[in-house]
């Protein structure tokens, strides 16, 4: 009798055995399908961050290199006048790209009527793009090109009458014409020339001036 009560117990003992054994072997996939999942998931994360940096590095090269570009349609003018004068001045380009101008400037921003074009030339020497447009433009394209002034400190835009063209950007020395906001141009412009080395006061503000 003593017999069968410990090959019983003996058995139960076993079957314990296993099972802790066995639930040893599970705990023990489980932690190494967790680190295992772990690892992957942060593998798969640094690819990913790696993967869009460069990604992104590729995007402002490739626009990097299109700003330093020539821009098919910019006409460039030299021998531009730089002194403050007193008297409003009959600039040869419309809208003026340069030339003796106030020794007040319009302040950059955005402008529903026309600035006066003689305030707006001393912005262009402090490096601002002035970005004029046909009153008759659609406004959807005006829509635009107000969000795009408004984000940049160095941007004028305002309605400008008798515009050969639906658009002009002007920087100093350099215009661009334009058919339509949409026109890819226009962003190289402004990527180009705000600020950019036409400038003959970099870095001088443009506000503390007039508005219009």
């Amino acid at each position: 009798m003593r017999d069968s009560s410990n090959k019983d117990s003996e058995h139960r003992q076993a079957i314990v055995a296993a099972a802790r054994a066995e639930m040893k072997r599970s705990k023990r996939r489980r932690s190494l399908w967790t680190y295992g999942s772990g690892a992957i998931i942060a593998i798969a994360l640094v690819v990913g961050v790696v993967s869009i940096f460069i990604v992104d590095q590729k995007d402002q090269d490739a626009a990097r290199t299109a700003a330093e570009q020539p821009i098919s349609g910019v006409e460039s003018f030299d021998g531009l006048s730089r002194d403050h004068v007193v008297n409003e001045v009959a600039f040869p380009t419309l809208p003026p790209v340069g030339g003796g101008h106030s020794a007040e400037l319009t302040n950059c921003g955005v402008y529903k009527k026309p600035v006066d074009s003689w305030r707006a030339v001393h912005s262009l020497e402090h490096g601002a793009v002035w970005v004029t447009y046909r009153s008759d433009l659609p406004q959807e394209q005006i829509d635009t090109l107000t969000a795009d002034a408004a984000s940049n400190p160095y941007e004028l835009l305002s309605p400008y009458p008798d515009l050969p063209a639906p658009i002009i950007a002007s920087a100093w020395g350099k215009q661009l014409q334009l058919d339509s906001v949409d026109d890819l141009r226009l962003r190289l412009f402004l990527q180009t020339y705000l600020q950019g080395p036409q400038t003959p006061e970099p870095g001088a503000p443009c506000s503390g001036g007039v508005q219009g």
